[in-house]
């Protein structure tokens, strides 16, 4: 399959995996390349030289393309992308932060850059920013999201309309059908993270990934839009979170309730009442722990199928 997307990647399909806090890893960074698809590093959840480490092992694993995620809100992001640039990886996305501050430095080093937004309005300001393309992530998406909640199904075509960049969907998407349902918005090309939280490879705990897949209609929530908008598994912690609001609480004390590492603490430890679990609205739809090449291949062969049966109607 031949489009925008894969044409500016290098890969067989237009399907990125997102790069997730503790679960994006090179383990599966490299088995989504493998499998023909855009593997990416998510380097929020690592120090530099953890990022390092990852990209090298990478690099040894995989011969096809693959990138690095970096939120652009922690504090280290010179040094990760001083050592992005040294390790010769050649694909960034970046999230969380104005795309202007680093997309004409990367692409300076021949670094192809793409932005993930939530809004037209920070669409277009990726667009100004000269990026290469977009993403555009719908509420229904897992970890942080945007202020505005606007759906997958309105945001695709909402930005379809005022960019003239590749664009990829995300939120929601974990099959073939919800894929050709993207690129009939306007998509070029999809990403997911929530499918990929579930397969071997990811590098987050056998506890969260069976949560996941546990998980049914209405288990997640969209919360603390006070500090940073995140969509989470409801559990104790997601519970003290509600109780807190109903008692008036201020943004300080909803961020002492957060406290640090409680990220870390539910999906790479594995506590599952008081750490933070992090997933979109479409762990419903996930019911079992799957290789990353077998998510690929079995969106792929549903998409094909899915494409027949319109034609059809």
């Amino acid at each position: 399959m031949q489009n925008k997307i894969t044409e500016l990647f290098g890969v067989q399909y237009p399907i990125v995996q997102a790069g997730m806090v503790w679960a994006s890893g090179w383990r599966l960074a490299s088995a989504v390349s493998n499998a023909g698809g855009l593997g990416l590093i998510g380097a929020g959840s690592m120090y530099p030289e953890v990022l390092r480490e990852h990209i090298e092992k990478c690099q040894q694993a995989t011969e096809f393309p693959f990138g690095v995620n970096v939120p652009l809100m922690y504090a280290d992001v010179d040094k990760l992308m001083h050592i992005i640039v040294e390790l010769n990886v050649k694909i960034v996305f970046t999230s969380a932060g104005n795309p202007k501050k680093y997309t004409s430095y990367l692409k300076e080093k021949g670094i192809t850059v793409v932005q993930v937004v939530s809004s037209v309005k920070f669409a277009l300001k990726a667009q100004e920013a000269d990026v290469d393309a977009i993403v555009a992530e719908g509420f229904e998406a897992g970890g942080h999201n945007g202020r505005d909640e606007t759906t997958t199904l309105t945001l695709i075509p909402a930005v379809k309309e005022k960019i003239h960049v590749p664009l990829i969907a995300a939120g929601g998407i974990a099959t073939g059908r919800a894929m050709l349902a993207a690129m009939v918005l306007g998509a070029d090309g999809v990403q997911v993270g929530s499918r990929f939280v579930a397969s071997h490879e990811a590098s987050s705990h056998d506890l969260f990934k069976q949560r996941v897949v546990d998980a049914g209609e209405g288990d997640t929530h969209l919360t603390l839009k006070e500090l940073a908008p995140v969509r989470l598994l409801k559990n104790k912690f997601y519970q003290d979170i509600q109780k807190a609001y109903a008692n008036g609480a201020t943004n300080e004390e909803l961020s002492e309730l957060l406290g640090r590492a409680r990220a870390k603490r539910g999906m790479f430890e594995g506590d599952m009442e008081e750490g933070e679990l992090e997933i979109g609205q479409v762990s419903a739809l996930i019911h079992e722990i799957k290789p990353a090449a077998e998510i690929v291949a079995d969106m792929m062969e549903e998409f094909e199928r899915a494409k027949a049966a319109v034609s059809n109607l």
